[in-house]
């Protein structure tokens, strides 16, 4: 008969936490992103600028027509001054077509399509990219390129 000891249980527990991590966070950023950009279109939307900016890094870049723009309270200034009129969004957020590639356990690199519409103002849209980190406080975008 095969007697199972504490210490393999322990053991087994350990190999299996270990192969599982990657996969793991690589399903949390599938998951976890897509969420976080549906929150942050929906922030735009009800004119809640910080809101729809508050996954990005403290230092991260968003490139503009002018160049990158380092910071997040900078790229949020960016964004109000071409985007916003009198405290609200011109026009409403959504986004479609996105998807996830995991590089690694940490990073993301995250592709899709975004859609400005009404306020009667043509429809604008356009791709983006975004490199995200997986921190303590969850994922961050590092870097933004929209166009």
């Amino acid at each position: 008969m095969f007697k199972v000891t504490h210490a393999m249980v322990l053991a087994l527990a350990v190999v299996m936490t270990a192969s599982c991590g990657p996969a793991a966070a690589q399903n949390d950023a599938t998951t976890a992103i897509p969420a976080a950009l549906k929150a942050s279109a929906d922030a735009w939307n009800a004119a809640d600028l910080a809101g729809h900016i508050r996954d990005y890094a403290d230092s991260a870049t968003f490139m503009g027509g002018n160049g990158p723009i380092q910071g997040r309270d900078r790229v949020g200034a960016a964004l109000a001054k071409s985007f916003w009129r009198d405290g609200k969004p011109k026009q409403q957020l959504s986004f479609d077509r996105i998807e996830v590639r995991p590089l690694g356990d940490r990073h993301a690199l995250v592709t899709g399509h975004f859609l400005l519409t009404g306020g009667g103002e043509a429809d604008k849209s356009g791709w983006f990219s975004l490199t995200y980190e997986k921190t303590t406080s969850g994922w961050l975008i590092l870097h933004d390129h929209s166009s």
